[in-house]
């Protein structure tokens, strides 16, 4: 009986890595494909991503979905250019928190920037997909880094 235990509780082990690691890379996968819609202004893919009751904490600002969305798309805020230099990722049950340390190249009402921040993004899974809950944007020096 022994004998039998100890394999089922090591293959049950080995499933549940697999498993965790699967997500984790599912939603990296979907936070780059984020910042590349969002430099795309392309409304039609972020809007099913942005979770109904999501916030966006901007250096000048708080908001929440439709807001951010059309932030997007008349480019008051053009996201050029995501560039993630380091992440770190945290899933726990059907919540997924995500760490980029970035350099956002963008346009902020028509002035150029490029910025080091540390974005937090919280997903949260609905059913079979993963929804944008929060995305806030910390800014940091270029030295910071993930512990």
């Amino acid at each position: 009986m022994k004998r039998t235990i100890l394999p089922l509780v090591l293959l049950f082990l080995t499933l549940q890595t697999f498993a965790q690691n699967a997500i984790e890379k599912e939603i990296i996968e979907l936070s780059k494909q984020k910042w590349q819609w969002m430099a795309d202004k392309d409304v039609a893919k972020l809007e099913p991503l942005f979770h109904s009751k999501s916030r966006f904490v901007h250096m000048s600002g708080t908001w929440k979905k439709e807001e951010e969305l059309d932030i997007i798309k008349t480019g008051s805020i053009w996201y050029k250019k995501a560039t993630i230099h380091d992440f770190a990722i945290e899933v726990s049950g059907k919540t997924a928190i995500v760490w980029n340390r970035i350099t956002l190249e963008s346009i902020v009402r028509g002035n150029e920037a490029k910025v080091e921040f540390t974005v937090t993004e919280v997903y949260q899974k609905k059913g079979k997909q993963w929804k944008l809950l929060a995305l806030t944007f910390s800014s940091v020096r270029d030295t910071h880094q993930f512990k």
